[in-house]
């Protein structure tokens, strides 16, 4: 395989400040003959500026329609709306695709004749997500933090210090989900001080969770969904003062498990952060928010559900990233995105849509 043309886009996402490839990623490709072209500014907001990329020897695009004609398109966030008349058939974007959740754009690439890897359904061989899990952790991690602020008085909060303070106990806190993100989520909160709660569907790794954090002496309360009943999950939903939803199904909608009803039992202002967001979300009233108005209050609840939470901190985000994706990126560059496929059952996992047709089962039937 010869060298490839690799496009690198601003990312145009309301808040998104990561980019796909920092300056040493290019330069790591350029160095061993592909062409890197890189849109002007898109690193600036994580600190990269147009310099360090000329000097890694890419290309600095001014127009953004020489970018999307390159034979691999390197982004971070799914395609936004003006950037539907860009796409040229026969490109391979990858990046995060969020296709299940909006069949509009599902129609758009397919009509557009693109290629989608995405970030999210890549597997490794131990059938990992090692694409998502850095964003998933960053995302975990972040969880406490924003809750925090939904539960301040000036966001319809009801004004619980999630630390709480002398003899004031901290924060009731319920973690939906023991994966890569409900387990960060649960290990920040504990050191907070709060009241930690876990939930799972499945007992694994919420057992592995709960075993090291009491050996870290920030116990938590941990059971299965199941085990607990329908009772008990509504009651431990009407006690907490914070709900983080950090549950995951790769490639489908995510479980609807909190209702309207669960809701109406919670204290007015308590909060929920739905990390789960892109997958459609944990509550029957979540709906997508963006980072420049990030909360709503709907059943006297705040809600915080933006998709795309990592970029509060862009510039560890992009480096815990990239440094996942720039070997994939090597490889797909290297022996061209047919052969990399068919060498990679994991990454083969990641393609969704390609010429024109649904190439994914789960997709496929999440669109019936």
């Amino acid at each position: 395989m010869g060298s490839m043309r690799i496009g690198v886009p601003r990312e145009i996402k309301d808040g998104e400040r990561r980019v796909g490839l920092p300056p040493d990623g290019a330069r790591a490709l350029a160095d061993v003959g592909h062409d890197v072209l890189v849109e002007r500014s898109a690193g600036l907001a994580v600190g990269f500026d147009d310099a360090q990329y000329a000097g890694a020897g890419a290309t600095l695009v001014d127009h953004a329609p020489d970018i999307w004609r390159c034979e691999l398109i390197v982004k971070v966030k799914e395609l936004q709306p003006p950037e539907y008349a860009l796409l040229t058939p026969g490109t391979t974007i990858f990046g995060y695709a969020q296709l299940t959740r909006d069949p509009e754009l599902v129609d758009v690439v397919l009509r557009a004749g693109v290629r989608i890897i995405a970030y999210e359904l890549v597997r490794d061989a131990s059938g990992a997500l090692p694409l998502l899990a850095p964003m998933s952790r960053i995302a975990g991690r972040l969880a406490p933090f924003v809750g925090a602020q939904s539960l301040y008085t000036d966001r319809g909060g009801s004004g619980v210090l999630l630390t709480g303070i002398d003899r004031v106990a901290g924060a009731n806190v319920l973690v939906i989900g023991a994966g890569t993100a409900g387990a960060e989520a649960a290990r920040i909160a504990s050191r907070l001080g709060c009241r930690v709660t876990v939930l799972s569907r499945g007992g694994n790794r919420l057992n592995a969770l709960a075993i090291e954090l009491a050996q870290l002496g920030t116990p938590i309360a941990a059971s299965t969904i199941e085990k607990m009943g329908p009772d008990g999950f509504a009651e431990a939903i009407a006690g907490a003062d914070l709900v983080i939803g950090a549950v995951l199904d790769p490639g489908k909608l995510s479980p609807r498990l909190i209702t309207r009803v669960h809701l109406r039992s919670m204290r007015t202002g308590s909060a929920i952060v739905d990390i789960g967001i892109d997958q459609g979300g944990i509550a029957e009233t979540s709906r997508m928010t963006t980072l420049s108005n990030p909360t709503y209050v709907d059943e006297r609840i705040v809600h915080y559900a933006v998709p795309n939470m990592p970029s509060l901190v862009a510039r560890t985000a992009t480096e815990a990233l990239t440094a996942a994706t720039l070997p994939y990126v090597h490889r797909l560059a290297r022996v061209g995105v047919s052969r990399a496929l068919a060498d990679d059952p994991g990454l083969a996992q990641g393609m969704l849509v390609a010429g024109g047709a649904i190439v994914h089962s789960d997709l496929a039937m999440a669109l019936r």
